[in-house]
């Protein structure tokens, strides 16, 4: 009897596991197919439902927070490193000899770039998304003031006098120059687009501000962007140094002599049909060298090879001797070497024509780099010993400082800063993110095109089989996980389609990655990429009276005339919190006659003052010009009926619009106040 019993019970279970078997595999063979847009990626649930949470209990368990060295200094005596942890919020100081972290100090949100005092008892710190710098007295190895600046503070220069702090303000594209003595903010005069870089002349007397996003120029025109020129004495901007067919410039060198500086350049070919990958020749990388004299001479020259291109430039350095220039590539992990002699000679010896062809010849570059040297994931900034016998390189994803010999140039070691030893998934995923090893000839990986997992500033034209149609504005992939579909157009229902099997048809011309890298590129675009807080136009989710009239109307169901307005011709119908937009497509009149016939996918709204140009394609270049110029048939929002000082106001709240995080987070402020 009780083995009928067993019997049964056992026959019951496996008729049930066979019921839930083969319908629920179906099922999930079918899911997984959707989400990555192919028929044969692993079942493996895991992958996706526990690597892609962004809190909780599991995001704990599978994530680690690391160190992300980003810039560095060194002390006169050359005997300490001073070392920027941007992902913790800290300065390291090293031991340069011994190789050992001494001290950690907790400096402001996202710290960026550190200077020293000329008498070495204080260091500066930016601290980007806080908008202030730390003062760290060096000898107690604390905090002992903080200086206010405009918005997204990065480069740091002190005068010669070192009275006087420059911070580059790379969010609000200014420079704020501070009094040391008094802590107060002097001046802020405008500087080119998202500037980051500044260096000081070895005279004292130049100090060059680098920019990293170009001018808003219409779509077939070549970009500019402005390389700012200071006149250190009168702190007076002298010049504004349009630099064409170049944009990222993040870094600046002079020449010990001062008679030369050389800057990190990309130049992209944004205006050539993307089916162009396949032949090499998408994206270049260089220096451009410039003349600081007024009416100085600009050349560009390129720091790639015809079949290898070197991406992401960042740093430069220039030996004490002016022997030699050494150029962090993160893309590729790789130093550049670069003989500065012969670089005069080419310069020299060459005509003014033959010097503009340079900066599109990728043979050229064999004249002046003398070695490549292999790095660890992500070389960022890059800084000399003072005798100059050892280059200092901050390996950003390998949380160690790299050192170089400059006179045998080869590798001499690497500093452990003691960041986690488990590299997590969402860690591969951000190390896949930044290079370029998956692309035909390493010409451009995610970065390049989504600087600080942003967007460029740039239109693309994304061709396949018609040259010249769809164009395509870089979009933001901060925050991006919970607002799918993806493209402009929707097609990609997930980020897995958009980074594995779209990624590699339409961009890289390559294999698309192998799932185990897909996994691990998915994971960290889904939990990995926040937004900055948006200090400059809504700093404490208090909005001001311009805002407050703007929401009004953003949230309005009737024109200025009373007429009801069609809930789907509403901004706050497809603009909806806390994203705002409602995942779906719409049709706003916005398709121009290169464009297919298409609808368009809602765009998120958050941190929208910082995706200037506009539209689809670019062609607003400002939020007014959405609708001053392109939505006079009130099919995207109604908005004809509206003063001048009331698309102002709409405006203003477009710009106050932030992260969820952030309206949360000041929601549990003001309880706790209460």
């Amino acid at each position: 009897m009780k083995t009928s019993r067993i019997i049964i019970v056992i026959g019951f279970f496996s008729i049930l596991g066979l019921v839930v078997f083969f319908p629920g595999r179906k099922w999930a063979r079918g899911h997984v197919n959707y989400m990555t847009a192919v028929d044969d990626h692993p079942l493996n649930c895991f992958s996706c439902h526990a690597y892609t949470q962004k809190s909780g209990f599991i995001s704990k368990l599978v994530n680690r927070k690391y160190l992300s060295p980003f810039n560095l200094a060194v002390s006169k005596d050359g005997n300490r490193l001073y070392v920027v942890a941007q992902e913790s919020d800290a300065l390291l100081v090293v031991d340069a000899a011994n190789h050992k972290v001494l001290n950690k100090i907790g400096v402001g949100r996202l710290p960026h770039s550190v200077v020293l005092s000329a008498d070495g008892q204080k260091a500066y710190v930016s601290n980007e998304w806080a908008d202030n710098v730390s003062v760290i007295d060096l000898a107690s190895s604390k905090v002992v003031d903080t200086l206010n600046t405009g918005n997204g503070p990065a480069g740091l220069s002190l005068s010669a006098d070192g009275k006087f702090l420059y911070v580059i303000d790379s969010y609000s594209s200014n420079i704020s120059v501070i009094d040391v003595n008094t802590g107060e903010e002097r001046k802020r005069f405008d500087a080119g687009n998202n500037p980051t870089g500044t260096e000081l002349s070895p005279d004292g007397k130049t100090l060059l501000v680098t920019s990293r996003r170009s001018l808003i120029v219409p779509y077939g025109e070549s970009i500019k962007t402005e390389l700012t020129i200071v006149d250190e004495s009168t702190q007076r901007i002298t010049e504004r140094r349009n630099i064409e067919s170049a944009y990222l410039m993040e870094n600046a060198a002079f020449t010990p002599t001062g008679d030369l500086a050389l800057i990190t350049m990309i130049r992209p070919k944004n205006l050539v049909p993307s089916i162009q990958v396949e032949q090499g020749w998408m994206m270049t990388y260089g220096i451009v060298v410039i003349e600081p004299k007024q009416n100085g001479k600009t050349i560009q020259l390129l720091i790639d090879e015809p079949n290898a291109f070197y991406s992401d430039p960042f740093d430069i350095v220039i030996t004490p001797d002016g022997k030699k220039a050494f150029i962090s590539s993160s893309g590729v992990n790789t130093i550049s070497v670069v003989n500065i002699d012969s670089l005069r000679t080419l310069i020299a010896k060459s005509r003014a024509e033959q010097l503009a062809n340079y900066s599109n010849n990728l043979g050229i570059s064999s004249r002046y780099i003398i070695k490549r040297i292999k790095t660890g994931a992500d070389p960022k900034g890059l800084a000399l010993s003072t005798d100059g016998k050892l280059l200092y390189v901050a390996e950003q994803l390998e949380d160690k400082i790299g050192i170089i010999s400059t006179e045998n140039l080869e590798p001499a070691g690497t500093i452990d800063l003691g960041g986690p030893s488990t590299i997590t998934v969402a860690r591969r995923g951000r190390r896949l993110f930044n290079n370029s090893g998956h692309t035909f000839q390493t010409q451009f990986d995610c970065y390049t095109c989504h600087p600080d997992m942003h967007e460029d500033g740039l239109v693309y034209n994304m061709a396949s089989k018609d040259m010249g149609r769809n164009l395509t504005n870089t979009q933001s992939l901060r925050d991006i996980g919970d607002t799918p579909p993806y493209k402009w157009n929707g097609k990609n229902q997930t980020v897995y389609k958009q980074d594995g099997m779209r990624f590699s048809t339409v961009l890289t011309r390559t294999e698309q990655f192998n799932y185990k890298d897909l996994d691990a590129l998915t994971a960290y675009i889904i939990t990995g990429i926040p937004y900055p807080p948006n200090l400059q136009y809504n700093p404490n989710g208090e909005l001001t009276e311009s805002q407050l009239r703007g929401k009004a109307i953003f949230e309005r169901s009737k024109d200025s005339y009373g007429n009801i307005i069609p809930e789907n011709n509403r901004c706050i119908t497809c603009h909806t919190p806390p994203y705002y937009t409602n995942l779906k497509m719409a049709y706003v009149k916005t398709l121009a006659v290169s464009d297919d016939s298409m609808l368009f996918d809602t765009p998120h709204l958050n941190n929208i003052y910082a995706s200037p140009p506009y539209l689809h394609d670019g062609r607003a270049a400002t939020l007014e010009e959405i609708w001053t110029k392109y939505g006079k048939e009130d099919k995207h929002g109604v908005v004809n009926d509206m003063t001048k000082n009331q698309l102002n106001d709409l405006v203003d709240y477009l710009k106050s619009l932030r992260a969820p995080q952030y309206e949360y987070s000041d929601l549990k402020n003001k309880k706790d106040k209460k």
